[in-house]
């Protein structure tokens, strides 16, 4: 059976991306499986480029097919940002819930009608034996809310509001949240090319 590392620290990444890849006769392994605890210094500019970045540094060190996710919020009001620092948005040593509230804060005076958002998520995939990598992208359009909406989700997902759906990321369930979220969408491609390897 095919083993494919999930190369994150955060346990809940590494909890979604491996129910959404349930469906596949693939062996999930964890960085923290491994002991890994080396983080790869995300230096790239896009999404796309922090997960290429860490899929193949990671297959590097475990010599095996790794799988790397770069996902964040992008706010037009906001120019795009936080984008590729949405984890470190407002610096290293705060919690998701001040990240929100900072951002919440940049977006005071910005009405309804012009606090669109997108989620995304790159997820690369990388082969330890070659150059190959390949690469697969989902987004999830929505507005930000004014204030924390649910108890489900992580990060920003209780301000981030998806009008067909008619609730916030973190008042969907489960299920909901992984046909129409970023990485959910990203899965599902990622999924087609993964069952080409076995």
């Amino acid at each position: 059976m095919l083993k494919i590392v999930i190369a994150t620290h955060n346990n809940h990444k590494a909890i979604e991306l491996s129910k959404l890849m349930a469906s596949l006769p693939i062996t999930w392994i964890t960085l923290k499986d491994l002991e890994i605890d080396t983080m790869v210094e995300e230096t790239g500019t896009t999404f796309q480029e922090n997960a290429t970045l860490k899929a193949r540094e990671y297959a590097r060190l475990t010599r095996m097919h790794t799988l790397a996710d770069d996902s964040g919020l992008t706010v037009e009001a906001l120019d795009g940002r936080p984008g590729v620092y949405s984890a470190r948005y407002g610096g290293n040593d705060i919690t998701s819930k001040q990240q929100r509230e900072l951002l919440l804060k940049e977006l005071y005076s910005i009405p309804w009608k012009d606090r669109q958002a997108q989620f995304k998520c790159t997820l690369a995939l990388s082969n330890p034996n070659s150059t190959d990598i390949t690469v697969v992208n989902g987004v999830c359009e929505g507005l930000i809310t004014i204030g924390d909406r649910g108890a489900n989700g992580f990060g920003y997902d209780p301000i981030f509001y998806v009008p067909h759906q008619s609730c916030t990321m973190a008042e969907m369930d489960a299920d909901t949240k992984n046909i129409v979220g970023h990485r959910g969408k990203a899965t599902h491609k990622m999924k087609d090319r993964i069952s080409k390897l076995i």
